[in-house]
């Protein structure tokens, strides 16, 4: 008997053949494998689905962000470089490109405003990296590893700059205001997860403001300011916010679960930094609050005090699992996931509805 090797050329899902000397005689197929494989192209196919319809404005975008990144100091578009070149979904630009697109838009300032959301976005990923002493962003070193969290924390406030000055040009008070507020919303959100972070008393309510505020806020101005330039009417614009805000919310809460899955691993980052830190999230929420005296005692003990040992991120995952509260979570993120697509209800069927429907799925659908 014997079994196929990787680099024997089969590219299907894994199988072992079963030989009897020298002639197969059956071949079972490892159907879990293959049925994951299968979710993974299907959710990926979402994202390819929405970039694909905007793929000329997104290069358009991605030029402009180079252009702008530019200064006469170089150390500025180097390290702002370093963590726009390392990728990541462009999801809330492409939410403003998507948006303006379902909107019927067909002139260019979307292009520029589309660029000034990825940069308040990098922004807060050099400053959040900088506060949580991220050692990875990505799966690659972060930029305060490499240049300082001196250099970091510059850089962003260099881009929250440039954002600004996009918003300028554009010429709008009221995608001005749009922006501006979901930059100091922002802020708080980052402020208010300061105080309570190594809080296991932490509500569900507060973590959930939180979340809004630090998550949710730049995807619902990004998806908003798509009927503002296309000038439609302010049903149109509430549901745009109402779509981004709720697919925001779940976006944060399935990333929450992932950093406490194996799934983690796959998306270049490690599993347990938020455990690591202290991070009150859901998940440890719903454990805690299901938890008796000694479970409680537990968390107090490692996210509170943050005396941890090598075995405890694995205890912290055997209660989770104990009481769903990873599942729960989830169902939350479905949730809301639910009420973004209700909000695009009023919108004509098209391909960009479509898109924008299969990603709030895209989004959830991460956590397996």
């Amino acid at each position: 008997m014997g079994t196929d090797r990787p680099g024997c050329g089969h590219r299907g899902p894994p199988i072992c053949r079963i030989v009897v000397g020298f002639e197969v005689v059956a071949t079972v197929v490892n159907l879990e494998a293959s049925r994951l494989e299968a979710n993974k192209r299907a959710k990926s196919k979402a994202l390819d689905a929405l970039v694909d319809l905007v793929d000329e404005d997104l290069k358009a975008v991605n030029r402009t962000i180079v252009a702008r990144m530019h200064s006469p100091v170089a150390l500025i578009p180097q390290l702002a470089g370093h963590i726009v070149a390392a990728g990541g979904k462009r999801l809330r630009p492409v939410l403003t490109l998507a948006a303006t697109k379902l909107c019927g838009y067909t002139g260019e300032r979307h292009i520029r405003l589309a660029t000034c959301v990825e940069f308040i976005h990098t922004a807060t990923l050099l400053h959040d990296d900088v506060v949580d002493e991220s050692a990875l962003r990505r799966g690659q070193d972060s930029a305060n590893a490499i240049w300082g969290n001196q250099s970091s924390v510059l850089v962003g406030d260099f881009l929250f700059s440039r954002a600004f000055e996009l918003m300028v040009e554009d010429g709008s008070l009221k995608v001005l205001q749009i922006l501006s507020r979901a930059s100091s919303v922002i802020a708080e959100g980052e402020v208010h997860q300061l105080l309570t972070s190594n809080d296991t008393e932490t509500s569900e309510a507060q973590y959930l403001e939180v979340i809004q505020a630090k998550t949710a806020e730049l995807f619902a101005a990004a998806a908003r300011i798509g009927a503002v330039v296309a000038d439609r009417p302010d049903v149109e614009e509430e549901a745009l916010r109402v779509y981004g805000l709720n697919l925001g919310i779940a976006f944060q809460l399935i990333d929450d679960v992932l950093d406490y899955s194996a799934r983690q691993a796959e998306l270049g980052k490690t599993v347990g930094d938020d455990f690591r830190e202290g991070k009150i999230t859901l998940p440890v929420i719903l454990a805690f609050r299901r938890g008796d005296e000694g479970e409680r005692g537990f968390w107090q003990r490692t996210l509170e005090i943050l005396e941890q040992t090598p075995d405890d991120l694995g205890q912290a995952m055997e209660l989770m699992k104990r009481h769903n509260s990873l599942g729960d979570t989830v169902n939350r993120a479905r949730h809301y996931g639910a009420v973004a697509r209700d909000a695009l209800g009023i919108f004509p069927d098209s391909a960009t509805k479509t898109a924008l429907l299969d990603i709030i799925d895209f989004c959830i659908e991460r956590a397996y």
